[in-house]
């Protein structure tokens, strides 16, 4: 087993929380929390890289709220500094554990996600249909389609 050392070092540098930074933004550019963090962002990811460096930091309460499109469901979403320091985690742990994961995984992946386990799960469906679903033809012989 591969050993990997200074992770948590990597972890709490300013160039991964910049990069963590720009991925939790991404499609959220004009939201007032993004606006906000980004007003004093050499401040707010030094603030970060401090508290996980003395391990001071804590997440901040989840916001819940409840989304009706079309089904009812409760969302609880972190504040948006917590989410930096998500991407932060996942940019480190990310590429140690993604080449131990199956194949067919496809939460969270970079290339990976809803359509794609769409596609997939369709592939083993029409597999397992065809394969279940004996079709007779003349002679009494069964036939694949």
């Amino acid at each position: 087993m591969k050993t990997y050392r200074n992770l948590y070092t990597r972890l709490c540098s300013l160039e991964n929380l910049e990069s963590a930074y720009k991925k939790a933004r991404k499609r959220k550019t004009l939201k007032e929390y993004v606006i906000h963090f980004e007003a004093d962002l050499e401040n707010n990811l030094k603030d970060l890289k401090y508290e996980l460096e003395t391990l001071t930091y804590c997440p901040n309460p989840m916001k819940t709220f409840i989304v009706r499109d079309p089904k009812t469901r409760k969302i609880s979403a972190s504040h948006f500094r917590d989410r930096v320091v998500h991407h932060a985690v996942c940019n480190i742990a990310g590429p140690i554990f993604e080449k131990d994961f199956i194949h067919d995984s496809f939460a969270n992946q970079k290339g990976k996600g809803v359509h794609s386990a769409i596609k997939r799960l369709e592939t083993f469906l029409g597999k397992e249909c065809f394969a279940e679903v004996p079709h007779q033809s003349g002679g009494g012989a069964t036939q694949i389609v």
